[in-house]
C-alpha cells in the first residue's frame, strides 16, 4: 500500500523504510479500496459442507486469507470460487467467514462460517475454548518425555517483532499438551492438544523445550536453519477438529488423513 501511494505523511509520500517522527501526519486509504479479493476456481478439499459451515482440509503452502504479498492463491480466494455467499457485503472484504487461521506451511483442518450468526457464534466457541484442537507434529530431539503439558506466556519477540516468543515477564498465557505417537532415532511423532490459540504457538513451545518441528526454519537451532532437511517444510497437520455445529448446538468432529510429504518424512526417519 505504501509503494502504491495509498500511505501519506504530511500529504506526500514516503519509502516503506520512512521512520515516522512525533507531529507527523499518517494518512491512509481505506483498505477496501485498495485490496478486493478475486475469485479463483480451485479444488477445496472439503470434508463437510452445509448451509452453515464448511470445513475444509488446507494444504501446505496456502496462506488462509489475501495479505501483502499473498493476493492471490488463497483459500479466501477459493472460497469466493465456490459459493457466492463469501462475496456478500456484509463480511470483513478480506476474511469473509474466517473463523480461525493456520500457517501458510501447517496443512489440515480448518473451520470456516457461511453466515455471520454462525461466525459470531464459532469465535465464541474458540474464544472460551469449547472447540477441542489436535495436530500431530514430528519433532527433533533426544530424551523427549512420553507427554506433558507446556504453559509458557508468549507474546512478540523482543527483538523481531515479526516472530513470537516464550515471555517471562508480560505475554498471554499459553498451554500445548502432548504424546508420544511413535519415536524415531532422533525425534518422534506427538499428537498434541492445543488449549489455547496464540500465534505459532506448538512451534514456539516445542522450539523453547529443546523439540523443533522438523523441516521449521524459523523456530530452529541456528545451525539447522539453512541447509538441506529432510522435510519440506514445518511438519506440522492440523489432524483433528471437534465443536458445536452453530445452528443445531450438535458436537462435530472431523479428521483428516496425513498427508504425502508428512508420510514420506515420517518414511526416512524410520
Amino acid at each position: 500500500m505504501i509503494s502504491g501511494g495509498h500511505v501519506q505523511v504530511n500529504d506526500g509520500t514516503k519509502r516503506p523504510g520512512y521512520k515516522v517522527k512525533p507531529g507527523d501526519r499518517v494518512k491512509i486509504r481505506d483498505v477496501q479500496d485498495v485490496i478486493v479479493p478475486e475469485p479463483e476456481k480451485m479444488d477445496l478439499a472439503i470434508l463437510h459442507e452445509d448451509a452453515h459451515i464448511l470445513v475444509v482440509d488446507k494444504t501446505a503452502g496456502q496462506v488462509v486469507h489475501p495479505g501483502p504479498g499473498h493476493m492471490s492463491g488463497t483459500l479466501v480466494n477459493g472460497l469466493l470460487s465456490h459459493d457466492s455467499v463469501f462475496g456478500n457485503k456484509c463480511w470483513e472484504p478480506l476474511r469473509p467467514g474466517i473463523v480461525h487461521r493456520l500457517d501458510k506451511d501447517t496443512s489440515g483442518l480448518i473451520l470456516v462460517a457461511k453466515t455471520l450468526r454462525s461466525l459470531e457464534f464459532l469465535q465464541k466457541e474458540f474464544k472460551h475454548r469449547r472447540v477441542e484442537k489436535e495436530y500431530l507434529a514430528l519433532v527433533q530431539g533426544e530424551n523427549i518425555p512420553e507427554a506433558g503439558d507446556i504453559e509458557l506466556s508468549m507474546g512478540r519477540h523482543p527483538r523481531n517483532r515479526k516472530l513470537m516468543a516464550v515471555l517471562e515477564n508480560g505475554g498471554r498465557y499459553a498451554r500445548t499438551g502432548f504424546r508420544v505417537k511413535q519415536r524415531f532415532t532422533g525425534g518422534a511423532l506427538m499428537e498434541v492438544r492445543l488449549f489455547t490459540g496464540r500465534t505459532h504457538q506448538i512451534r514456539v513451545h516445542f522450539y523453547h523445550q529443546g523439540m523443533p518441528l522438523f523441516g521449521d526454519r524459523v523456530y530452529q537451532v541456528r545451525r539447522h536453519r539453512k541447509g538441506p532437511s529432510i522435510a519440506p517444510r514445518q511438519m506440522l497437520h492440523s489432524w483433528k477438529l471437534s465443536f458445536r455445529h452453530p445452528y443445531s448446538g450438535l458436537r462435530m468432529a472431523f479428521c483428516a488423513p496425513v498427508p504425502e510429504d508428512f508420510a514420506q518424512t515420517m518414511k526416512q526417519l524410520s
